[in-house]
């Protein structure tokens, strides 16, 4: 009987992207169900009716919910092509800088810069650049955060390589370039241009105009068609 593997998302969301690159990764055949968040369906809110979001992973009928806790369970069940190395110091290393993904580098781009204006914004200007700082100095000598392979960091951190731009370019200043943060801007270019990652991007223009509502509706302002 062949496995049964979904991955729910939505069009926008970063996180379903991580889900998708790791089955891609093992090699694993899966379907995507697009999911409309302003319209839920009864099947999503079946598999994750706690968190009612994406991504959702439904394997052989069981969901797993939670873009790094599917991660690792994607480890767990598909030996081939390892996302986490061998040794138990780096393994924690490995998740150490993917929960700093959403506990800090996230926040303080996506909340306390895109959505915020004069002294907020500065003091998240300042913190975004401290967090992509500490992305810098673990990068710098390697091609990815484990060394010559994607893995789970990679994976979790991955959203920067299309996102960031986009992110920058709606609030209108430039958090990262070549001179301040170059092993980060080669890991981006090597990353974006991965095999299991190429095409999986957005919609540049849709992507752009929903952040942009987002920051005028964040900041009071209406919004332009």
């Amino acid at each position: 009987m062949a496995e049964e593997v979904k991955v729910f998302r939505s069009w926008s969301s970063p996180f379903p992207l991580r889900v998708i690159w790791a089955l891609r990764l093992k090699g694993v055949k899966f379907d995507v169900i697009c999911e409309d968040l302003f319209n839920k369906s009864p099947l999503l809110l079946q598999y994750n009716p706690v968190g009612k979001k994406v991504p959702v992973l439904v394997h052989n009928g069981k969901a797993i919910c939670e873009s790094l806790v599917i991660l690792e369970y994607i480890e767990e069940t598909w030996k081939q092509t390892p996302l986490l190395p061998e040794d138990p110091y780096q393994k924690a290393n490995a998740r150490f800088w993917a929960k700093f993904s959403d506990d800090k580098v996230l926040q303080s781009i996506k909340w306390d810069v895109l959505l915020k204006e004069g002294k907020e914004q500065e003091e998240g200007i300042l913190a975004s650049l401290q967090n992509l700082r500490y992305l810098e100095e673990e990068l710098r000598g390697k091609k990815f955060f484990g060394g010559e392979a994607i893995g789970l960091a990679d994976l979790a951190l991955g959203w920067l390589a299309y996102y960031l731009n986009i992110l920058e370019e709606v609030a209108g200043l430039k958090l990262v370039d070549q001179e301040s943060f170059p092993s980060l801007v080669a890991w981006m270019q090597e990353f974006a241009n991965a095999p299991v990652v190429h095409g999986s991007w957005p919609d540049r223009d849709k992507l752009t105009e929903k952040f942009v509502a987002m920051r005028e509706a964040s900041l009071g302002k209406e919004t332009h068609k």
